[in-house]
């Protein structure tokens, strides 16, 4: 992939929820750069020029809409705002600072995934893969369809991104905690079944056209993974 990627930066102040946006992004062919304050965004931004800035609205030197209002004076870039803010007013005033589109928090990841490509996709950027291939089945990302043999599946919006997750890292194994923050945005507990649920329904929907059920492999104590070839 190298530098066919699409650069992000994420200007966020919360540490944690910046790790899990880092890791996730990374995970679905974007390069991304984390920054805890507006002041050293700025300077970052103008110099390596990104195909879209993730920022917070919240920061603890200057806020966001600063941030943006003084990024639109020279740099045309996509900007796309989190905000905690109930407001529709705080909405509003940053769509008219510069902002291209907003996600609330608290953020799901593979929300954020899918505005982040939509405005890539406007500005003429790369948004990642058209295709994600293993054996016989195809995931397209950008239509978010899925086909077996030529056979489209008949997906959830959970068990799609699921599919596409395990799809993208065939070969290699997921941990359960780390699906379930991806998928939910939540940090795993022992008590959180969910992801088996998906689990066990993709499987069903792939065997219904012709998968086996070791396409989707369980890794005692572990996780899940797909394998390469069936």
């Amino acid at each position: 992939m190298g530098d066919s990627r699409p650069l992000l930066m994420l200007v966020e102040d919360d540490e944690q929820l910046a790790s899990l946006l880092v890791e996730y992004l990374s995970n679905h062919a974007m390069e991304v750069r984390h920054f805890l304050r507006g002041s050293e965004a700025l300077r970052s931004i103008r110099s390596l020029a990104p195909d879209l800035v993730v920022l917070d609205l919240m920061l603890p030197d200057m806020d966001g809409l600063d941030v943006c209002r003084r990024l639109r004076e020279d740099w045309d870039g996509q900007i796309l705002m989190l905000t905690a803010m109930k407001d529709d007013a705080d909405v509003v005033a940053g769509l008219e600072t510069g902002a291209d589109d907003y996600v609330g928090k608290p953020v799901s990841p593979r929300v954020l995934l899918a505005r982040i490509r939509a405005l890539l996709r406007r500005s003429g950027s790369s948004a990642g893969p058209s295709a994600i291939r293993v054996g016989d089945l195809e995931v397209r990302p950008e239509s978010r369809r899925a086909s077996f043999r030529g056979t489209d599946l008949d997906l959830t919006t959970t068990e799609f991104d699921l599919l596409e997750i395990l799809a993208d890292r065939a070969g290699r194994v997921q941990e359960r905690a780390l699906l379930v923050r991806e998928l939910r945005g939540i940090d795993f507990t022992s008590i959180d079944r969910s992801v088996d649920v998906i689990i066990s329904r993709l499987r069903r929907k792939l065997e219904a056209v012709g998968a086996t059920r070791e396409m989707i492999r369980t890794v005692r104590g572990i996780g899940y993974m797909m394998a390469r070839e069936e």
